[in-house]
């Protein structure tokens, strides 16, 4: 659905970003993250057609954005980080100069607003003017106009800033919804969003992506070790020296919760190739204590991110050296 072919953008002299090639596919939801200047923006201004590339090429819906812009802009959706609104309109007016704008024909125009509005949860303000809402209420106006013409591609920068937690899982909850029916690309800082919305992650770092994959193939890659941690009744040093007979253990700690009556909770780092949860709690058990949980604490995402980032600034500094 989106094909993005060695794109770079220069700024008088200052490159924003370099050979950036990927493919999103039809009805996928595509995580977009980077540090602040890293490019994002820039990228995502060049796939909605806003600016053009200085190199490079941009495939939306089967159209060159070159060669057909306004046959492939008809297919996309932006909510950019500022959102777009006239802050002097009533809800309702602002959506239907939306409609019109966007070539929705005039017996179409009221349904489609009332279905975009049901979808981000703004009837109940459409007769306000847009400057008097909350900024959680902008941001859900102007996603409202993303939708609108029923695009095919959704390019989201920072759909939930300014949201309360309830409006955040609402809209959360709207875009997970999407996947197989629209291809989305979402921007966002809350990369505990990104893990519950994308299937997969494209990390950009300086103008150049770095990493592209799913997250749990992500985080496979980058695991050095599993860290798995227990809690259960026994004495200390006894699960100590019982579970360091395994083999794929690195590392034990193990210690006793304050007035947990004989609780201990132990943390291990363990070989990232082999589960040995099993084995953990066969041990126990046929030791006769009480096992009160068992999880493995996998890395989330924003430690992969950090853990990326950093490793591509070591790669910087020692090639300077």
């Amino acid at each position: 659905m989106i094909v993005a072919e060695n794109l770079k953008k220069v700024y008088s002299r200052v490159t924003a970003i370099e050979d950036v090639s990927f493919e999103v596919a039809e009805g996928e939801i595509l995580g977009f993250l980077g540090p602040n200047g890293a490019g994002k923006t820039t990228t995502m201004r060049i796939l909605t057609g806003y600016t053009p590339p200085t190199s490079g090429r941009v495939n939306v819906a089967g159209f060159d954005m070159s060669q057909a812009s306004i046959q492939a802009r008809r297919h996309i959706g932006y909510l950019p980080e500022n959102s777009p609104l006239y802050r002097e309109m009533d809800v309702v007016g602002y959506l239907g100069f939306v409609a019109q704008i966007k070539g929705i024909p005039p017996g179409d125009r009221a349904p489609k607003i009332r279905e975009v509005m049901e979808e981000t949860g703004i009837r109940e303000v459409v007769q306000r003017t847009i400057g008097n809402l909350s900024k959680g209420y902008r941001q859900r106006v102007c996603l409202a106009q993303a939708l609108l013409g029923d695009p095919k591609v959704l390019i989201l920068d920072e759909p939930t800033i300014g949201l309360d937690p309830n409006q955040i899982r609402e809209i959360r909850e709207l875009i997970k919804n999407m996947a197989g029916k629209r291809t989305v690309i979402l921007s966002t800082h809350i990369l505990p969003e990104v893990s519950m919305i994308c299937g997969r992650v494209l990390i950009i770092h300086e103008g150049r992506i770095v990493a592209s994959d799913a997250v749990g193939e992500l985080t496979r890659r980058l695991s050095k070790s599993r860290l798995i941690r227990l809690t259960l009744r026994a004495p200390a040093a006894q699960v100590n020296d019982a579970l360091a007979e395994l083999r794929g253990i690195r590392k034990i700690e193990c210690s006793e919760l304050a007035d947990a009556d004989g609780t201990c909770q132990v943390n291990l780092e363990t070989d990232p190739q082999k589960d040995l949860r099993p084995e953990l709690s066969n041990r126990i058990i046929g030791r006769g204590w009480e096992l009160y949980e068992i999880r493995s604490l996998d890395p989330t995402l924003e430690d992969i991110f950090v853990e990326i980032i950093a490793g591509e600034k070591r790669s910087v500094e020692g090639g300077m050296e």
